[in-house]
């Protein structure tokens, strides 16, 4: 290739990441602004006047955490003849007895709690969702994902908005973690959730901005889903797509960082890998689907552009691989040094992430910050160790390759005793693992040319890569390796117990 054309992709590459790094600061900067000027208070209602509400749970192979998430559920303090309960059910394994004898067992109780089981997954979670409002009752939608474990209080700290505003849509909670402390791994996705819901999402929804709903912990208005179309399947982030649809049809939305909704984070690499590709390849898919509409749609040009910035998010990662493979080929063929770029200056924006979620550790525990802030560094490894992984996604959603849903398996692991190892849910060692080491290796053979070439300034940055593709594919076979050695040592266990001989005791 020639070199001119590599050095314009390196430029070109460089400027859209600092783009992306940007809107970081940004956000972080109106979050700061607005944090303390919410204009919405809990309005008051009497009971009375609440109206009807069903709770959608949509699950599929959910059997360890099933009956947690349909207990806390069955004890939302909300009258009973006003509520509905619905477990939307696309299981194929033990989770639906399970969820069953969890129904009977509710429904003996006076609570107006149903499941819905569904033979097939036509389009997943979105063609659930749209089967169970068929015969919802409801005039508000609650959902909550099989993680989930909300607080009693929740649809009193949320439906009297829905009463009170007739435009507003839908409304979006905070998650919260509970089994953040359960290891370095959900310590570092916890940090990074926080500074998704407790910066972004706030400056988003407070500044005038289109909010994306999360999939779960929210309230939609019956009404405002289907003025704007319905659950679609055309998507793997269903919740994205309505969400955006709904906001160009002129609905409404608020977020309440102060409404927590707990939830257990992934326990496992290759679980949390394939959360993050769903995301991605979701949002790319929504990105095509919509960004023309968003464009047109009669709104502010900062809040088209901030749209359009918001959908595509998840297209620094590609970007991020790009530069990580072109880097070294131009050091090599001498391009570095025809750069006449001040990529030192936009080195400088990658700053904002670090400072987002320290900002968001600040705002969420003000005493203790610092412990979970601690965890940074492994965050930034992780980021932009899963970029392979995500870079796969993205151009599966901009070449329009298969639309399947894959779940993001649920372990009940909320202490450091809980084992996730030896669940039948366990996922195999993702297969891009050799590719993420390659590429560490080939990250560090950069570094030592850019030391060697006096591109001081950019081996730390370089390094990024390198402890970043190294941790992630390094952590997805140690976790393979404990599941095989675990394996082994129950299978030994069970030799040496079928080789014990009864004893026969003489009185």
């Amino acid at each position: 290739m020639n070199l001119s054309i590599l050095i314009v992709i390196y430029i070109v590459t460089a400027l859209l990441l600092a783009i992306y790094a940007g809107n970081t600061w940004l956000l972080t900067a109106l979050f700061l602004k607005h944090r303390h000027t919410s204009p919405h208070s809990l309005p008051k209602e009497r009971e009375e006047e609440l109206p009807l509400v069903t709770v959608q749970l949509p699950i599929f192979n959910e059997a360890l955490v099933v009956e947690r998430l349909i207990d806390a559920v069955a004890r939302l303090d909300y009258p009973a003849h006003l509520l509905q309960i619905q477990i939307l059910d696309d299981s194929t394994d033990e989770t639906t007895e399970i969820a069953l004898a969890k129904v009977i067992e509710h429904r003996r109780r006076g609570v107006n709690i149903e499941l819905l089981h569904r033979s097939d997954r036509t389009n997943f979670k979105a063609g659930a969702l749209k089967y169970g409002l068929e015969t919802a009752s409801g005039e508000f939608i609650v959902i909550f994902d099989a993680d989930f474990v909300p607080e009693p209080d929740f649809l009193k700290q949320t439906i009297p908005y829905l009463v009170a505003d007739p435009r507003l849509g839908f409304v979006q909670t905070r998650w919260g973690h509970l089994n953040r402390d359960y290891s370095l791994l959900t310590a570092t996705q916890a940090l990074a959730l926080d500074g998704h819901f407790m910066v972004e999402q706030t400056a988003r929804n407070r500044c005038g901005l289109m909010l994306n709903f999360n999939g779960t912990a929210g309230v939609w208005r019956r009404t405002c889903i289907e003025n704007a179309g319905g659950w679609q399947g055309d998507t793997i982030s269903e919740d994205f797509d309505l969400s955006y649809r709904a906001l160009l049809a002129g609905w409404h939305c608020l977020y309440l960082p102060e409404v927590v909704a707990p939830a257990e984070v992934p326990p496992q690499l290759a679980a949390f890998k394939r959360q993050q590709f769903r995301w991605a390849k979701g949002s790319i898919q929504c990105l095509k689907k919509l960004g023309w509409q968003v464009c047109r749609a009669p709104l502010p040009w900062p809040v088209k552009l901030e749209a359009l910035i918001h959908l595509s998010g998840y297209l620094a990662h590609p970007l991020m691989v790009i530069l990580a493979v072109i880097t070294p080929i131009l050091m090599l063929s001498g391009g570095t040094r025809q750069l006449h770029f001040p990529l030192i200056y936009l080195s400088l924006l990658s700053l904002g992430p670090p400072l987002m979620y320290a900002v968001a550790q600040m705002a969420l525990f003000p005493a203790r910050w610092r412990q979970h802030y601690k965890v940074m560094p492994m965050l930034i490894f992780l980021g932009s160790g899963i970029a392979l992984s995500n870079t796969r996604a993205v151009l599966e959603a901009l070449l329009g390759v298969g639309n399947v849903f894959r779940r993001t398996p649920k372990f009940n692991v909320t202490s450091t005793a809980d084992q996730w190892q030896s669940s039948a849910y366990r996922l195999p060692v993702d297969g891009l693992a050799l590719g993420e080491l390659t590429l560490s290796l080939y990250s560090l053979v950069t570094a030592g040319l850019a030391a060697l070439n006096g591109n001081l300034f950019a081996v730390p940055f370089i390094l990024l890569y390198t402890f970043g593709f190294g941790y992630v594919g390094l952590l997805g076979v140690w976790e393979a390796r404990q599941v095989k050695k675990l394996k082994v040592e129950r299978s030994t266990f069970t030799v040496q117990r079928s080789n014990v001989q009864p004893v026969n005791i003489q009185h």
